[in-house]
């Protein structure tokens, strides 16, 4: 298991890297991070199986990181806030370790890791949402990257996402493909229903996307997509969905 810490007290640093490899002899520590800044550069180029993470860093909330680049990875939280903030935190992650940490909360942990980590995600846009007591919003960009460039894509710009092999990819409304770190439930949760609908188990359009509808076969609606999609097919709102679909349009 490869395991980035991030934790800006290089002695509290320190001593849980000595920890995790007491705990776990398999684990690797890949790196130690001191900040936001630091993070996001390392996030550009790097991946982890787990990140153990504090809340408090020198130049601000570590939330702050996946703000800035797309990040799908198990936490766990190692923070020293006070309890009413910790019981929103384990809402949504791995698990949250009160410094200071004491091996046998670290032990546990890990456990837990690999028991969850093949269904996990985390919404760090909420998470960030309620640290600061506001309604947690939805995903504005999405950081996208194809060989060693790195761009930003705005989530007005996509016209649709859709699933293609084991990943899924964002299409443009200039017609641009780039892979995204997020299945199509998670998107459903980070992006605003006024605007996109998840017609199928393979897509979600932006309503601005849709070109043409087609009365279908059983109450389904056909879709021709702008940009088309590379099936045309595979733009059929599902059974289930039509009635749904229906009112989405009439909202």
């Amino acid at each position: 298991m490869i395991a980035l810490i991030i934790e800006d007290e290089s002695l509290a640093a320190d001593k849980l890297e000595r920890m995790l490899l007491e705990t776990d002899p398999s684990v690797t520590v890949t790196a130690k991070l001191g900040s936001i800044k630091e993070s996001v550069r390392w996030f550009m180029q790097n991946r982890a199986d787990l990140i153990f993470l504090d809340i408090q860093l020198s130049d601000g909330i570590s939330f702050s990181i996946f703000e800035q680049v797309a990040v799908n990875t198990p936490v766990i939280f190692t923070t020293a806030y006070d309890q009413y903030a910790v019981r929103a935190f384990q809402l949504n992650s791995i698990a949250y370790l009160l410094k200071p940490i004491r091996k046998s909360d670290l032990a546990e942990s890990l456990r837990k890791y690999q028991s969850l980590r093949a269904a996990f995600t985390i919404d760090f846009d909420a998470l960030l949402a309620q640290l600061q007591g506001r309604e947690p919003g939805y995903r504005r960009r999405f950081l996208v990257q194809t060989g060693e460039k790195i761009r930003k894509i705005e989530v007005s710009d996509a016209a649709w996402f859709t699933v293609l092999g084991k990943g899924v990819w964002l299409r443009t409304s200039q017609g641009n493909s780039y892979p995204v770190e997020f299945s199509l439930d998670a998107l459903e949760s980070v992006l605003d229903p006024s605007l996109f609908f998840r017609i199928n188990r393979k897509y979600i359009v932006n309503i601005s996307s849709i070109a043409t509808m087609t009365a279908w076969s059983r109450g389904r609606i056909k879709l021709e997509l702008r940009p088309k999609a590379d099936d045309e097919f595979d733009t059929v709102v599902s059974i289930d969905r039509a009635q749904d679909f229906r009112k989405w349009l009439n909202s």
